[in-house]
């Protein structure tokens, strides 16, 4: 895959006049883009469906985490909407719940296994035994066994995470910041360089690039770091 093929800009927006003018400013330098909770509750779901008829790639990030059944009624119908990618919470009823819905489709599933904003401290307030770093390898191996297409960690596992599934298997990495940018409310973070070497095969890039003064030289500058590392 190309640096643009493994690119997600995140399209954390409030609008969809505001998405739209993202993607109309990055053109075909972005193939893919993420669509999460923000966007939906505006009209992400329609603003999907439109961006997958154009040619776009599309991250439906919706964290599914319900019963059995209404997690494979929620798979099937995000199947016939052309997604690229959806992630659902890495529990392993869920995501073989998944996986059976998704059979026979394109859709790679990915199970997130720790959030890039939680620490150990987030993580046993949330009422974990482990540390961050062990929930996330577990999880990863849970999300092998289903027959996930992928996990979304951060980039500091990623290396540890590419040992467990081996090298079919997506890593999504979320917090991705360039030198010198703020991390903002992301706890574990990686340059996009960085990343690539640790065994990361997607990054979502978000904030560095939609709230830039100009987002497609942003765009086009975590493109060429991606590029070097991939070369190198």
């Amino acid at each position: 895959m190309s640096a643009r093929d493994r690119l997600i800009v995140g399209l954390d927006v409030p609008t969809i006049a505001e998405a739209e003018r993202v993607v109309r400013t990055l053109g075909d330098t972005a193939l893919f883009y993420k669509i999460g909770y923000q966007l939906v509750f505006a009209g992400g779901l329609e603003f999907a469906r439109d961006l997958a008829r154009d040619g776009k790639k599309v991250f439906l990030d919706m964290k599914l985490l319900d019963i059995d059944n209404t997690v494979a009624k929620g798979v099937e119908n995000i199947v016939k909407m052309g997604m690229s990618m959806l992630t659902l919470h890495a529990y392993p009823k869920a995501m073989a719940a998944a996986v059976a819905a998704a059979k026979g489709s394109d859709l790679c599933l990915l199970g997130v296994t720790v959030l890039t904003s939680m620490d150990a401290k987030d993580v046993i307030d949330a009422g974990y035994e482990y540390d961050p770093h062990t929930l996330v390898l577990r999880r990863a191996e849970q999300a092998r066994v289903a027959g996930m297409g992928g996990v979304v960690c951060s980039a500091e596992e990623a290396r540890a995470v590419r040992k467990i599934v081996g090298a079919d298997m997506a890593i999504v990495t979320p917090g991705i910041r360039p030198a010198g940018a703020e991390p903002g409310d992301q706890k574990r973070v990686m340059t996009p360089a960085d990343a690539l070497k640790a065994g990361s095969s997607h990054l979502v890039v978000a904030r560095p690039i939609v709230k830039a003064a100009d987002p497609l030289a942003a765009a086009k500058a975590i493109l060429a770091e991606m590029d070097g590392a991939l070369a190198a």
